[in-house]
């Protein structure tokens, strides 16, 4: 029987991979984006968000098997404060908002995080202001620090706040979960690659992945599809890290 999903952030990348597998078994995925999509939000406001949400429930009024938080920015983004909006607010938003639709299927909700909110060193109060909702004191504060805390910074927020959330959803009967990719070859890491300042870096950080190499976006997805089929029925609140062993190398003493 056909099934019928939501995603933000499908036109490309993990997103674009995942929306193709659910299509080609058959699903229906309405596609939230800011182009190419069935529903054109910008999720980086609150009537963004807010459009997004009405114009999901109208294509799904009887409920959503899954909703799949993937749309996200990159580190050089400018200004720095959109990297927040889109991938904390523009996902815990949407979540918060379809939740309901989600649980008249009994169905799972995936976000998608990042190996690199693991790393040490990112401001604290950046990401209590995000888990707080305070949008605009947490977006004035990141316009003073870096990409790298805006990035690193709202995927941790994310991550945590998936953690916090997911038994309340559990008793909705929504399962939700959060996959935390590696570096993964999607248009995203390319504009990061690319970039003078996080360029350099990029390439010494690729070096050292166990795996050898990057991901395809295909292998992100292929997890995400565990995530959202009922053979994952007993895995709520869980972080899966999926970067070809390397928060395992670089936490081998933290899980």
């Amino acid at each position: 029987m056909s099934k019928i999903f939501a995603m933000t952030g499908g036109a490309t990348g993990i997103g674009a991979s995942l929306k193709d597998k659910l299509r080609a078994r058959g699903d229906t995925v309405i596609v939230v984006d800011l182009r190419d999509a069935d529903i054109e939000a910008d999720l980086s406001t609150g009537p963004g968000r807010d459009s997004a949400i009405v114009g999901v429930t109208a294509l799904a009024p009887d409920g959503l098997d899954g909703f799949i938080a993937c749309a996200g920015v990159p580190p050089v983004a400018k200004p720095l404060s959109l990297i927040p909006r889109v991938n904390f607010f523009g996902a815990t938003v949407l979540i918060a908002g379809l939740v309901d639709l989600v649980a008249r299927k009994k169905g799972a909700i995936v976000a998608v995080g990042s190996n690199s909110a693991a790393l040490p060193g990112l401001n604290e109060e950046h990401i209590e202001l995000l888990l707080a909702g305070e949008e605009e004191q947490a977006c004035a504060l990141i316009e003073t620090l870096d990409g790298h805390n805006a990035y690193a910074g709202s995927k941790n927020a994310l991550m945590r706040w998936v953690r916090r959330t997911s038994p309340q959803m559990m008793a909705k009967g929504v399962r939700m979960n959060v996959v935390a990719p590696g570096m993964t070859a999607t248009p995203l890491t390319d504009q990061v690659f690319d970039d003078k300042d996080f360029g350099g870096a990029m390439t010494e950080f690729q070096k050292s992945i166990p795996y050898g190499a990057m991901a395809s976006p295909d292998m992100i997805a292929d997890t995400m599809l565990f995530l959202l089929d009922p053979a994952s029925r007993y895995v709520c609140g869980s972080m899966l890290f999926v970067d070809g062993g390397h928060d395992a190398l670089l936490r081998p003493d933290q899980f």
